[in-house]
């Protein structure tokens, strides 16, 4: 069936926080994002103390900063400061590889570190702490690799310097031997519990990597189940935020696009009479509670309201089932039963009806003298003639499974059909405005558009002032490009108000001798070949319009 409206949905919140999951954990080349952000943040930590000892040194002279040899703590300092800034190019770059960059650099802060050791008196200028913060930023970088081979760099790399020192300066420092041992092992204690906390840290990203993966299943199943419910559900909060809403939820309540978890639409905003209830029942929620019948944009809806307990961000679910669709099922289901039952009977008034009007054309050929037999024969033809047609079109209440759809030309087709309806109905032509587009072709079942039009023109002409252009017959392309309107309209007095939501209902005329089919088969013929017909409302006369797929030329 074809709908005039369109909704346009962005994608769900579950479906975004499933992409980002997706993202997060899918598997790539090389290293993920994490590890070289991990790595420029480490560059930039060690841009920030070079410089703030470049700082010390340079500001204040009480720092034993380069106090055996100032110049060179410079230019110790400032090649590791321009080192740095090198790397942390080449980590935005990617290249080299993750694992050649870090052992490069803990190597040159080895190397670096210790000429500043010695160039401000040796271990005794606390230097040696800046390489525990190194070996314990690179431990959990990379993630407990190769740890304890960067602790045996640190720690050699003291004892050569001191082991140099002692060289040229003789036992003068031999006494800081203890020192370098100490910091040594404190060395390879750092990268031992860098170690330790880097694997429990790839314990809980695997578990949480694992949990979000079950979380993600579970949001998408729920997702689907949801989705496709002929019943509207929404998901509110404390607040009166709606913070999920499949389709037929946000159909009901004219909800334009899916809540953004972030900015969530608000329910008073597109149903203030839900909120309302929502808002009454807050404080006695009970999921036995019995629904309640509303309605919502004039539109009557059954809601039932079930609390969450124990959820930090949902407060209720709110089912809403459409009362109008129900009603339309259980009124398809008692009609095709009636169907059914209607078919077998008509089948056998049929014969003893045909008898009836059979003898009353022979009595009609008798020639009566009198007025009153004549009368009483045409009573029984016309009465005869009506309870056919009311046989007639209950017998149509089973065709709309037997359309077959064709393909042909309309214009052709309703100029051939206006010529046919005024010969057998003795129309005036005239009375006739035909508006049409040359060369278009429709999907429909002749049959079916003949009946259709049939019963719309002969009411048109019923109810119009049987004048000159007295019923028009329009064409026109629809907005979309892919179908078209076929309207028929009349000058009469046209319909009320009151009536027009009970046109298409069966057995409903406002004719003396009408049987209440002829719409509502019309409308079944329509749904049939995937058309739509109704009524549309004009200042002047009646609008039936028929919306129905087209193609500007032959296939």
């Amino acid at each position: 069936m074809i709908t005039n409206a369109t909704e346009t949905f962005n994608p769900h919140p579950t479906e975004q926080f499933i992409g980002f999951i997706n993202k997060a954990y899918a598997e790539r080349p090389g290293l993920p994002e994490s590890f070289w952000h991990s790595l420029l943040l480490f560059n930039i930590t060690r841009i920030t103390i070079t410089s703030g000892l470049v700082i010390l040194a340079w500001s204040l002279s009480f720092t034993n900063l380069g106090s055996y040899n100032k110049t060179l703590f410079f230019y110790a300092a400032g090649l590791h400061l321009i080192i740095s800034i090198v790397f942390l190019a080449l980590s935005k770059r990617r290249k080299p590889g993750f694992n050649e960059q870090l052992t490069q650099q803990v190597c040159i802060d080895v190397i670096l570190i210790c000429v500043m050791i010695h160039a401000s008196g040796g271990l005794t200028s606390g230097l040696g702490i800046l390489l525990m913060i190194s070996l314990a930023g690179a431990g959990l970088i990379s993630q407990g690799r190769l740890t304890l081979f960067y602790a045996a760099i640190a720690s050699i790399g003291i004892l050569l310097q001191e082991v140099y020192t002692l060289l040229v300066f003789g036992t003068i420092h031999a006494a800081q031997f203890t020192h370098a041992a100490l910091l040594s092992l404190g060395y390879f204690a750092v990268a031992w519990l860098a170690q330790r906390l880097a694997a429990r840290v790839l314990a809980s990203e695997k578990l949480v990597r694992e949990r979000s993966i079950d979380l993600v299943s579970v949001a998408q199943v729920n997702h689907l189940i949801i989705k496709d419910l002929k019943e509207g559900i929404l998901v509110v909060d404390k607040y009166g935020n709606i913070r999920q809403c499949n389709d037929h939820a946000g159909r009901l309540i004219h909800l334009d696009s899916q809540p953004d978890y972030f900015h969530p639409a608000r329910l008073s905003e597109h149903a203030p009479e839900l909120a309302a209830l929502l808002s009454k029942q807050r404080n006695h929620f009970s999921a036995d509670a019995e629904p309640q019948n509303l309605c919502i944009h004039d539109h009557p809806v059954r809601v039932r309201l079930v609390p969450i307990p124990g959820s930090r961000i949902a407060d209720a679910i709110i089912y809403l089932e459409d009362l109008g669709h129900i009603q339309a099922q259980v009124q398809q289901l008692k009609l095709a039963a009636l169907g059914r039952l209607t078919a077998n009977i008509a089948h056998e008034i049929r014969n003893p009806l045909s008898s009836i009007s059979h003898a009353a054309e022979l009595l009609r050929e008798e020639h009566f003298n009198d007025d009153t037999s004549n009368r009483l024969t045409r009573i029984i033809t016309d009465n005869t003639q009506r309870l056919n047609k009311i046989v007639q079109d209950v017998l149509q209440l089973n065709r709309r499974d037997t359309a077959r759809i064709d393909y042909f030309d309309l214009t052709a087709f309703l100029r051939t059909f206006v010529g046919d309806l005024c010969l057998t109905e003795k129309i005036d032509m005239a009375v006739f405005s035909l508006r049409f587009i040359d060369g278009v072709f429709v999907h429909f079942d002749r049959n079916h558009l003949h009946q259709i039009l049939w019963n719309l023109c002969r009411n048109a002409w019923r109810h119009c002032l049987q004048q000159k252009g007295s019923i028009v017959i329009q064409v026109t392309q629809a907005h979309n490009g892919d179908h078209l309107y076929l309207d028929i309209c009349d000058d009469g007095a046209g319909i009320a108000e009151q009536q027009q939501k009970q046109l298409f209902e069966p057995f409903f005329t406002t004719a003396q001798h009408g049987t209440g089919l002829g719409l509502y088969i019309a409308r079944e013929l329509c749904e049939a070949n995937n058309a739509l017909l109704e009524y549309i409302h004009s200042a002047t006369g009646a609008r039936f319009r028929i919306t129905c797929r087209m193609n500007s030329q032959p296939a």
